[in-house]
């Protein structure tokens, strides 16, 4: 019998079957080529900058060198999805405003009311993006080298400090009765009981024995 007569052992199938949707999106922001002089002459390699992210606060940011285009981006895929970091957001925009120079790139990002957008632009709007920021002020000082602005942005969303004090707060803190009402026997009813002849008589005799 031979071995594509069944469907199940057709290389096509087991190709798509292993196949799954990815939650994360990547855009390539990059690719450049880098001449490497060595003894023998020039060494010709692609560069290539990739940004991955799920656009619910997880994004990240790799490189890959290899001597095909293709190779390249797989390499800047792979490394990307390994150095993945989570953006602590305020809803729909960042905490608070971060300043950070990275080599010669200055950036400032600023928090912005609902409806504003990503007010940004290259590749620093597509890590913003990918990230899951709908709403944040953004602008750019120094160098145009995309690697560098790219780096310097995740440095900048990598300074990012979230509220930890709300998430404390939340948490239900036992308390205890007796601590702010005092003991329960304090605020009972004073009672009272009359003795009897006989229990007069056992208290004047004293203690036996």
């Amino acid at each position: 019998m031979a071995k594509t007569s069944r469907p199940d052992r057709k290389r096509r199938d087991r190709r798509d079957s292993r196949r799954e949707p990815s939650e994360y999106e990547d855009v390539t922001l990059s690719v450049d080529r880098v001449t490497r002089v060595v003894k023998g002459g020039r060494r010709l390699r692609f560069r290539a900058v990739v940004v991955v992210g799920n656009r619910k606060g997880k994004v990240g940011l790799g490189t890959g060198k290899a001597t095909e285009v293709q190779s390249a981006v797989q390499k800047a895929q792979r490394a990307a999805k390994r150095h993945m970091m989570i953006v602590p957001m305020a809803g729909d925009t960042i905490p608070h405003e971060v300043n950070v120079k990275h080599k010669a790139a200055k950036l400032r990002l600023m928090p912005a009311s609902k409806g504003t957008g990503i007010i940004a632009g290259g590749p620093l709007r597509v890590i913003l993006d990918l990230a899951g920021v709908k709403d944040v002020l953004a602008k750019r000082f120094g160098t145009g080298n995309k690697l560098v602005n790219a780096q310097a942005a995740m440095k900048a969303l990598e300074s990012l400090r979230g509220d930890r004090s709300a998430k404390a707060a939340a948490v239900p803190v036992p308390v205890v009765k007796s601590e702010i009402a005092g003991h329960p026997e304090e605020n009972l009813p004073i009672k009272q009981v009359k003795a009897s002849a006989e229990d007069l008589k056992n208290l004047s005799a004293g203690p036996r024995g």
